[in-house]
Protein backbone atom coordinates (compact mmCIF):
# COMPACT_ATOMS: atom_id res chain seq x y z
CA UNK A 1 0.00 0.00 0.00
CA UNK A 2 1.24 3.35 -0.44
CA UNK A 3 2.50 5.36 1.86
CA UNK A 4 1.72 9.46 2.23
CA UNK A 5 5.01 11.18 3.82
CA UNK A 6 5.58 14.57 4.96
CA UNK A 7 7.23 16.08 1.84
CA UNK A 8 10.57 17.52 1.28
CA UNK A 9 9.64 21.25 0.37
CA UNK A 10 12.82 23.09 0.33
CA UNK A 11 16.55 22.08 1.09
CA UNK A 12 16.20 23.90 3.96
CA UNK A 13 12.80 22.86 5.05
CA UNK A 14 13.23 19.91 8.10
CA UNK A 15 9.56 20.04 8.79
CA UNK A 16 5.90 20.69 8.07
CA UNK A 17 2.43 21.06 9.70
CA UNK A 18 -0.33 19.31 8.64
CA UNK A 19 -3.04 22.19 8.61
CA UNK A 20 -5.85 20.33 7.06
CA UNK A 21 -7.04 17.02 5.36
CA UNK A 22 -9.31 17.21 2.44
CA UNK A 23 -10.15 14.17 2.21
CA UNK A 24 -11.52 11.83 5.11
CA UNK A 25 -10.35 7.82 5.77
CA UNK A 26 -12.42 5.31 3.46
CA UNK A 27 -12.61 8.32 0.98
CA UNK A 28 -11.63 7.74 -2.76
CA UNK A 29 -8.65 9.45 -3.73
CA UNK A 30 -7.46 10.49 -7.25
CA UNK A 31 -4.19 10.90 -8.31
CA UNK A 32 -3.61 14.72 -9.04
CA UNK A 33 -6.24 16.42 -6.71
CA UNK A 34 -5.32 18.03 -3.24
CA UNK A 35 -4.92 15.43 -0.45
CA UNK A 36 -3.48 17.89 2.52
CA UNK A 37 -1.99 20.99 2.96
CA UNK A 38 0.97 21.82 4.89
CA UNK A 39 2.37 24.62 6.19
CA UNK A 40 6.21 25.50 6.99
CA UNK A 41 8.13 28.67 7.69
CA UNK A 42 8.27 29.83 4.28
CA UNK A 43 5.13 28.63 2.60
CA UNK A 44 1.84 27.04 2.96
CA UNK A 45 1.16 24.35 0.00
CA UNK A 46 -1.61 21.85 -0.90
CA UNK A 47 0.18 18.67 -1.43
CA UNK A 48 -1.91 16.01 -4.34
CA UNK A 49 -2.21 12.48 -4.25
CA UNK A 50 0.28 10.62 -6.01
CA UNK A 51 -1.93 7.28 -6.56
CA UNK A 52 -5.12 6.51 -7.10
CA UNK A 53 -6.82 4.12 -4.49
CA UNK A 54 -8.81 4.38 -1.00
CA UNK A 55 -7.65 6.69 2.01
CA UNK A 56 -7.28 3.87 4.34
CA UNK A 57 -5.68 5.30 7.42
CA UNK A 58 -4.83 9.00 8.45
CA UNK A 59 -1.74 9.27 10.76
CA UNK A 60 -1.03 12.53 11.86
CA UNK A 61 -3.84 14.91 12.51
CA UNK A 62 -4.41 18.78 11.39
CA UNK A 63 -2.07 20.53 13.39
CA UNK A 64 0.85 18.08 14.04
CA UNK A 65 4.28 19.35 12.73
CA UNK A 66 6.19 16.48 11.78
CA UNK A 67 9.48 15.99 10.02
CA UNK A 68 10.18 15.30 6.49
CA UNK A 69 9.63 12.09 5.26
CA UNK A 70 7.41 10.83 8.14
CA UNK A 71 4.75 8.82 7.11
CA UNK A 72 1.30 10.74 7.25
CA UNK A 73 -1.20 8.02 5.78
CA UNK A 74 -2.27 4.96 3.70
CA UNK A 75 -4.11 4.73 0.58
CA UNK A 76 -5.30 1.43 -0.20
CA UNK A 77 -5.71 0.01 -3.91
CA UNK A 78 -9.42 -1.70 -3.31
CA UNK A 79 -10.83 0.00 -0.33
CA UNK A 80 -10.72 -3.48 1.97
CA UNK A 81 -8.16 -2.91 4.52
CA UNK A 82 -8.78 -1.78 7.83
CA UNK A 83 -9.54 2.16 8.18
CA UNK A 84 -7.57 3.90 10.85
CA UNK A 85 -7.67 7.27 12.45
CA UNK A 86 -5.35 9.08 13.86
CA UNK A 87 -6.52 8.06 17.61
CA UNK A 88 -6.43 4.36 16.71
CA UNK A 89 -2.87 5.18 15.33
CA UNK A 90 -1.80 6.69 18.39
CA UNK A 91 -2.91 3.75 19.79
CA UNK A 92 -0.22 1.96 17.84
CA UNK A 93 2.18 3.89 18.38
CA UNK A 94 5.31 2.17 19.49
CA UNK A 95 6.45 5.05 21.76
CA UNK A 96 5.35 8.98 22.89
CA UNK A 97 5.56 11.35 20.68
CA UNK A 98 8.55 13.98 20.91
CA UNK A 99 8.63 16.42 23.89
CA UNK A 100 8.93 19.18 20.67
CA UNK A 101 5.46 18.11 19.94
CA UNK A 102 6.34 16.13 16.22
CA UNK A 103 4.25 13.09 16.08
CA UNK A 104 5.46 9.98 14.75
CA UNK A 105 3.11 7.32 14.29
CA UNK A 106 2.23 3.71 13.52
CA UNK A 107 -1.34 2.25 11.56
CA UNK A 108 -2.14 -1.11 13.21
CA UNK A 109 -3.05 -3.72 10.87
CA UNK A 110 -6.45 -5.43 10.84
CA UNK A 111 -6.21 -9.21 11.22
CA UNK A 112 -9.81 -9.55 10.68
CA UNK A 113 -10.52 -12.46 7.74
CA UNK A 114 -13.26 -10.88 6.22
CA UNK A 115 -13.15 -7.85 4.83
CA UNK A 116 -15.31 -5.16 5.42
CA UNK A 117 -18.19 -3.61 3.80
CA UNK A 118 -18.27 0.38 2.43
CA UNK A 119 -21.28 1.26 5.32
CA UNK A 120 -18.95 -0.54 7.83
CA UNK A 121 -15.99 1.44 7.42
CA UNK A 122 -17.78 4.68 6.91
CA UNK A 123 -19.23 4.36 10.34
CA UNK A 124 -16.19 2.64 12.20
CA UNK A 125 -14.32 6.15 10.49
CA UNK A 126 -17.21 8.25 11.74
CA UNK A 127 -16.68 6.91 15.71
CA UNK A 128 -13.08 6.73 15.41
CA UNK A 129 -13.22 2.67 16.03
CA UNK A 130 -10.76 -0.06 15.19
CA UNK A 131 -11.98 -3.07 13.70
CA UNK A 132 -10.31 -4.78 16.41
CA UNK A 133 -12.56 -3.53 19.08
CA UNK A 134 -15.54 -4.59 17.60
CA UNK A 135 -17.33 -8.16 17.96
CA UNK A 136 -18.48 -9.26 14.42
CA UNK A 137 -21.46 -11.19 14.44
CA UNK A 138 -21.38 -11.90 10.70
CA UNK A 139 -20.68 -14.93 8.51
CA UNK A 140 -16.93 -16.09 9.18
CA UNK A 141 -16.65 -13.49 12.09
CA UNK A 142 -17.29 -10.76 9.58
CA UNK A 143 -18.74 -7.12 11.10
CA UNK A 144 -21.97 -6.19 10.48
CA UNK A 145 -23.41 -2.79 10.27
CA UNK A 146 -25.64 -3.51 13.37
CA UNK A 147 -22.43 -4.67 15.33
CA UNK A 148 -20.74 -1.19 15.12
CA UNK A 149 -24.27 0.22 15.72
CA UNK A 150 -24.23 -2.22 18.81
CA UNK A 151 -21.14 -1.69 19.83
CA UNK A 152 -21.34 2.77 19.99
CA UNK A 153 -24.56 2.17 21.94
CA UNK A 154 -23.12 0.08 24.59
CA UNK A 155 -19.88 2.33 24.97
CA UNK A 156 -22.19 5.54 25.62
CA UNK A 157 -24.58 3.62 27.62
CA UNK A 158 -21.91 2.23 30.23
CA UNK A 159 -19.02 5.35 29.77
CA UNK A 160 -19.09 8.54 32.17
CA UNK A 161 -19.19 11.34 30.41
CA UNK A 162 -16.45 12.50 29.86
CA UNK A 163 -15.05 16.21 30.00
CA UNK A 164 -14.95 18.26 27.08
CA UNK A 165 -11.55 19.42 28.66
CA UNK A 166 -9.55 16.07 28.39
CA UNK A 167 -8.83 13.85 25.05
CA UNK A 168 -8.78 17.18 22.92
CA UNK A 169 -6.68 16.67 19.48
CA UNK A 170 -3.98 19.39 19.28
CA UNK A 171 -5.94 20.71 16.41
CA UNK A 172 -8.71 21.65 19.10
CA UNK A 173 -6.51 22.40 21.50
CA UNK A 174 -5.22 25.22 18.91
CA UNK A 175 -8.65 26.47 17.98
CA UNK A 176 -9.39 27.21 21.83
CA UNK A 177 -6.16 28.77 22.39
CA UNK A 178 -6.28 30.97 19.26
CA UNK A 179 -9.62 31.95 20.20
CA UNK A 180 -9.18 32.48 23.71
CA UNK A 181 -12.04 29.95 23.99
CA UNK A 182 -12.30 28.29 27.65
CA UNK A 183 -13.08 24.54 26.68
CA UNK A 184 -15.67 24.00 28.99
CA UNK A 185 -18.30 26.59 27.49
CA UNK A 186 -18.57 24.58 24.25
CA UNK A 187 -20.69 21.93 24.32
CA UNK A 188 -18.75 18.18 23.09
CA UNK A 189 -20.40 16.25 19.84
CA UNK A 190 -17.88 13.57 20.04
CA UNK A 191 -17.86 10.40 21.53
CA UNK A 192 -18.57 10.70 25.30
CA UNK A 193 -19.19 14.34 24.87
CA UNK A 194 -15.43 15.00 23.54
CA UNK A 195 -14.74 18.52 21.79
CA UNK A 196 -14.23 18.10 17.62
CA UNK A 197 -13.00 20.25 15.40
CA UNK A 198 -16.74 21.24 14.19
CA UNK A 199 -17.88 21.82 17.78
CA UNK A 200 -15.05 24.07 18.09
CA UNK A 201 -15.73 25.89 14.64
CA UNK A 202 -19.39 26.17 14.95
CA UNK A 203 -18.78 27.83 18.40
CA UNK A 204 -16.65 30.37 17.32
CA UNK A 205 -18.78 30.91 14.16
CA UNK A 206 -21.90 31.76 16.73
CA UNK A 207 -20.13 34.13 19.11
CA UNK A 208 -19.35 35.94 16.08
CA UNK A 209 -22.47 36.47 14.85
CA UNK A 210 -23.86 37.15 18.71
CA UNK A 211 -20.59 40.11 19.27
CA UNK A 212 -21.35 41.89 16.01
CA UNK A 213 -25.20 42.06 17.19
CA UNK A 214 -24.38 43.17 20.36
CA UNK A 215 -21.04 44.47 20.93
CA UNK A 216 -19.76 47.79 20.45
CA UNK A 217 -16.53 48.09 21.81
CA UNK A 218 -13.04 45.99 20.47
CA UNK A 219 -12.37 43.17 18.41
CA UNK A 220 -9.60 40.65 19.34
CA UNK A 221 -8.66 39.08 16.24
CA UNK A 222 -5.69 36.42 16.80
CA UNK A 223 -3.23 36.67 14.20
CA UNK A 224 -3.01 33.55 11.93
CA UNK A 225 0.24 31.70 11.19
CA UNK A 226 1.24 33.71 8.17
CA UNK A 227 0.17 37.14 9.22
CA UNK A 228 2.16 36.57 12.27
CA UNK A 229 5.28 35.64 9.89
CA UNK A 230 4.79 38.30 8.04
CA UNK A 231 4.94 40.78 11.43
CA UNK A 232 8.19 39.08 12.61
CA UNK A 233 9.58 39.28 9.28
CA UNK A 234 8.62 43.14 8.59
CA UNK A 235 10.03 44.01 12.46
CA UNK A 236 13.10 42.09 11.41
CA UNK A 237 13.42 44.12 8.54
CA UNK A 238 13.44 47.41 9.91
CA UNK A 239 15.73 46.34 12.60
CA UNK A 240 18.10 44.95 9.66
CA UNK A 241 18.26 47.61 7.33
CA UNK A 242 18.57 51.72 7.27
CA UNK A 243 15.57 52.35 5.42
CA UNK A 244 15.33 55.49 3.21
CA UNK A 245 12.30 56.30 0.71
CA UNK A 246 12.56 57.97 -2.74
CA UNK A 247 9.60 58.76 -4.49
CA UNK A 248 10.15 60.14 -8.89
CA UNK A 249 7.01 61.06 -10.70
CA UNK A 250 6.76 58.99 -13.92
CA UNK A 251 4.95 59.71 -17.35
CA UNK A 252 3.50 56.22 -18.31
CA UNK A 253 1.84 58.11 -21.50
CA UNK A 254 4.21 55.80 -24.03
CA UNK A 255 2.78 52.83 -22.10
CA UNK A 256 -0.68 53.74 -22.01
CA UNK A 257 -0.85 54.18 -26.07
CA UNK A 258 -0.07 50.31 -26.31
CA UNK A 259 -2.13 49.30 -23.33
CA UNK A 260 -4.94 51.49 -25.49
CA UNK A 261 -4.05 49.88 -28.60
CA UNK A 262 -3.31 46.48 -27.64
CA UNK A 263 -5.00 45.57 -24.22
CA UNK A 264 -7.86 44.50 -25.95
CA UNK A 265 -6.26 41.52 -27.99
CA UNK A 266 -3.81 40.84 -25.39
CA UNK A 267 -7.14 40.25 -23.17
CA UNK A 268 -8.64 37.91 -25.48
CA UNK A 269 -5.64 36.10 -26.27
CA UNK A 270 -4.64 35.30 -22.72
CA UNK A 271 -7.97 36.16 -20.39
CA UNK A 272 -6.35 39.04 -18.20
CA UNK A 273 -5.95 42.91 -18.31
CA UNK A 274 -2.17 44.17 -19.77
CA UNK A 275 -1.87 46.10 -16.40
CA UNK A 276 1.25 48.32 -16.07
CA UNK A 277 2.88 46.03 -14.05
CA UNK A 278 5.04 44.12 -16.60
CA UNK A 279 5.70 46.98 -18.47
CA UNK A 280 7.60 48.55 -15.04
CA UNK A 281 8.85 45.06 -13.97
CA UNK A 282 10.83 44.88 -18.08
CA UNK A 283 12.19 48.99 -17.33
CA UNK A 284 12.99 48.06 -13.52
CA UNK A 285 15.14 44.50 -15.00
CA UNK A 286 16.71 46.51 -17.78
CA UNK A 287 17.67 49.37 -15.38
CA UNK A 288 19.25 47.33 -12.37
CA UNK A 289 21.47 46.10 -14.86
CA UNK A 290 23.22 49.61 -15.47
CA UNK A 291 22.67 49.84 -11.59
CA UNK A 292 24.00 46.33 -10.29
CA UNK A 293 24.42 47.29 -6.60
CA UNK A 294 20.62 47.42 -5.74
CA UNK A 295 20.30 43.79 -7.37
CA UNK A 296 22.23 43.04 -3.75
CA UNK A 297 22.51 42.20 -0.15
CA UNK A 298 24.57 43.03 2.64
CA UNK A 299 27.14 40.75 3.90
CA UNK A 300 29.58 40.88 6.52
CA UNK A 301 31.00 44.75 6.29
CA UNK A 302 30.40 44.11 2.50
CA UNK A 303 27.79 44.36 -0.12
CA UNK A 304 26.92 40.79 -2.48
CA UNK A 305 26.34 42.14 -5.73
CA UNK A 306 23.87 39.45 -7.50
CA UNK A 307 24.53 38.64 -10.98
CA UNK A 308 21.21 36.66 -11.61
CA UNK A 309 18.27 38.39 -11.93
CA UNK A 310 15.57 36.99 -9.73
CA UNK A 311 12.40 39.52 -9.42
CA UNK A 312 10.42 38.98 -6.07
CA UNK A 313 6.59 39.91 -6.83
CA UNK A 314 4.93 40.96 -3.53
CA UNK A 315 1.13 39.25 -3.66
CA UNK A 316 -1.55 39.65 -0.92
CA UNK A 317 -3.18 36.68 0.46
CA UNK A 318 -5.98 38.82 1.60
CA UNK A 319 -5.11 40.49 4.09
CA UNK A 320 -4.01 37.44 5.95
CA UNK A 321 -0.05 38.59 4.79
CA UNK A 322 2.19 38.84 2.11
CA UNK A 323 4.23 36.12 0.15
CA UNK A 324 6.60 36.99 -2.77
CA UNK A 325 6.99 34.68 -5.09
CA UNK A 326 9.89 34.58 -7.54
CA UNK A 327 10.57 35.08 -11.25
CA UNK A 328 13.94 33.27 -11.73
CA UNK A 329 16.53 34.78 -14.57
CA UNK A 330 13.36 37.53 -14.79
CA UNK A 331 15.61 39.41 -17.76
CA UNK A 332 15.18 36.34 -19.65
CA UNK A 333 11.20 36.72 -20.32
CA UNK A 334 9.34 39.08 -22.97
CA UNK A 335 7.32 41.37 -21.56
CA UNK A 336 4.26 38.88 -22.75
CA UNK A 337 6.18 36.14 -21.01
CA UNK A 338 6.97 38.24 -18.00
CA UNK A 339 3.19 38.87 -17.58
CA UNK A 340 1.88 35.85 -18.28
CA UNK A 341 4.14 34.21 -15.40
CA UNK A 342 3.42 36.75 -12.62
CA UNK A 343 -0.25 36.56 -13.26
CA UNK A 344 0.29 32.60 -12.60
CA UNK A 345 2.66 33.11 -9.48
CA UNK A 346 -0.08 35.51 -8.33
CA UNK A 347 -2.75 32.82 -8.80
CA UNK A 348 -0.69 29.73 -6.96
CA UNK A 349 -0.19 31.82 -4.46
CA UNK A 350 -3.61 32.36 -3.49
CA UNK A 351 -4.59 28.95 -4.09
CA UNK A 352 -1.57 27.59 -2.13
CA UNK A 353 0.23 26.14 -5.07
CA UNK A 354 4.14 27.70 -4.44
CA UNK A 355 6.33 25.19 -3.63
CA UNK A 356 9.63 26.86 -1.33
CA UNK A 357 11.77 27.05 -4.53
CA UNK A 358 9.35 29.37 -6.18
CA UNK A 359 9.78 31.90 -2.99
CA UNK A 360 13.71 31.39 -2.53
CA UNK A 361 16.75 33.29 -4.38
CA UNK A 362 15.13 36.96 -4.79
CA UNK A 363 17.18 39.25 -5.58
CA UNK A 364 15.09 42.43 -5.67
CA UNK A 365 11.08 43.10 -5.01
CA UNK A 366 8.10 45.01 -6.63
CA UNK A 367 5.19 45.70 -4.50
CA UNK A 368 2.18 46.80 -6.65
CA UNK A 369 -0.72 48.77 -4.42
CA UNK A 370 -1.13 50.45 -7.57
CA UNK A 371 -4.31 49.10 -8.47
CA UNK A 372 -6.11 50.38 -5.67
CA UNK A 373 -5.27 53.83 -6.37
CA UNK A 374 -2.45 54.67 -4.12
CA UNK A 375 -0.40 57.74 -4.40
CA UNK A 376 2.80 56.98 -2.42
CA UNK A 377 3.48 53.39 -0.89
CA UNK A 378 6.82 52.99 1.55
CA UNK A 379 7.37 49.92 1.58
CA UNK A 380 9.64 47.68 3.96
CA UNK A 381 12.37 45.89 2.29
CA UNK A 382 12.41 42.50 1.67
CA UNK A 383 15.35 41.00 3.34
CA UNK A 384 17.97 40.05 2.58
CA UNK A 385 17.51 41.88 -0.27
CA UNK A 386 18.71 46.35 -0.25
CA UNK A 387 15.77 47.33 -2.29
CA UNK A 388 12.06 47.35 -3.01
CA UNK A 389 10.22 49.44 -5.76
CA UNK A 390 6.43 50.34 -4.82
CA UNK A 391 4.20 50.79 -8.46
CA UNK A 392 1.22 53.32 -7.03
CA UNK A 393 -1.56 54.31 -8.90
CA UNK A 394 -1.38 55.67 -12.36
CA UNK A 395 -4.09 58.63 -13.13
CA UNK A 396 -4.82 61.01 -15.81
CA UNK A 397 -3.73 63.97 -15.29
CA UNK A 398 -2.26 67.58 -17.42
CA UNK A 399 1.30 67.83 -18.00
CA UNK A 400 3.43 69.83 -19.43
CA UNK A 401 4.65 68.53 -22.60
CA UNK A 402 7.80 70.23 -24.74
CA UNK A 403 7.70 69.80 -27.99
CA UNK A 404 10.55 69.07 -31.29
CA UNK A 405 11.30 72.86 -31.18
CA UNK A 406 11.24 73.93 -27.20
CA UNK A 407 7.75 74.93 -27.15
CA UNK A 408 5.48 73.69 -24.07
CA UNK A 409 2.04 72.74 -23.93
CA UNK A 410 -0.58 71.21 -21.75
CA UNK A 411 -1.39 67.79 -22.53
CA UNK A 412 -3.24 65.11 -20.23
CA UNK A 413 -1.22 62.05 -19.63
CA UNK A 414 -1.32 59.17 -17.61
CA UNK A 415 0.99 59.74 -14.30
CA UNK A 416 2.01 57.94 -11.51
CA UNK A 417 4.69 57.34 -8.50
CA UNK A 418 7.91 55.19 -8.57
CA UNK A 419 8.87 55.02 -4.58
CA UNK A 420 11.77 53.19 -4.01
CA UNK A 421 12.96 52.09 -0.71
CA UNK A 422 16.54 51.46 -0.32
CA UNK A 423 18.94 50.18 2.42
CA UNK A 424 21.57 53.16 2.65
CA UNK A 425 24.08 50.88 4.38
CA UNK A 426 23.96 49.69 0.55
CA UNK A 427 23.80 52.83 -1.42
CA UNK A 428 23.49 56.73 -1.18
CA UNK A 429 20.59 58.41 -2.40
CA UNK A 430 22.48 59.76 -5.40
CA UNK A 431 22.84 56.21 -6.93
CA UNK A 432 18.70 55.43 -6.40
CA UNK A 433 17.38 59.07 -7.79
CA UNK A 434 19.98 57.80 -10.67
CA UNK A 435 17.97 54.36 -10.86
CA UNK A 436 14.98 56.28 -10.37
CA UNK A 437 15.66 58.06 -13.23
CA UNK A 438 16.81 55.36 -15.52
CA UNK A 439 13.56 53.29 -15.31
CA UNK A 440 11.31 56.49 -15.97
CA UNK A 441 13.33 57.06 -19.24
CA UNK A 442 13.09 53.18 -20.03
CA UNK A 443 9.36 53.94 -19.82
CA UNK A 444 8.93 56.67 -22.01
CA UNK A 445 11.29 55.40 -24.76
CA UNK A 446 11.47 51.84 -25.31
CA UNK A 447 9.83 50.27 -28.01
CA UNK A 448 6.82 48.58 -26.23
CA UNK A 449 4.65 47.40 -29.31
CA UNK A 450 7.31 45.65 -30.56
CA UNK A 451 7.47 43.61 -26.97
CA UNK A 452 4.12 42.88 -27.73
Amino acid sequence: MPDVTMPQLGETVADGTVTKWFKNVGDAVVRGEPLFEVSTDKVDTEIPAQVDGILTAILVEEGVTVDVGTKLAVIGGDGTEALVTPKVAAIATESSPPPTGRAVVKASRDTSASPLSPVVRRLLAEHDLHSDLVQGSGPQGRITRDDVLAHVANAQATAPVASPITGLSPVVRRLLSDHRIDPSSVVGTGANGRLTRRDVEAFIENRGKSETSVARGDEVVPFTKRRRLTAEHMVRSKATSAHTLMVKEVDFERVEIVRRSAGASFKEREGFTLTYLPFIAVATLQALRDFPHLNASVGDDELVIHHDLNLGIAVDLDSDGLVVPVVHGADDYSLRSLALKIRDLAANARTKQLTVDDMSNGTFTITNPGPFGTLLTGAIINQPQVAILSTDGVARKPVVVTASDGGESIAIHSVGMLALTFDHRAIDGAYAARFLLRVAEILNTRNWAEDL
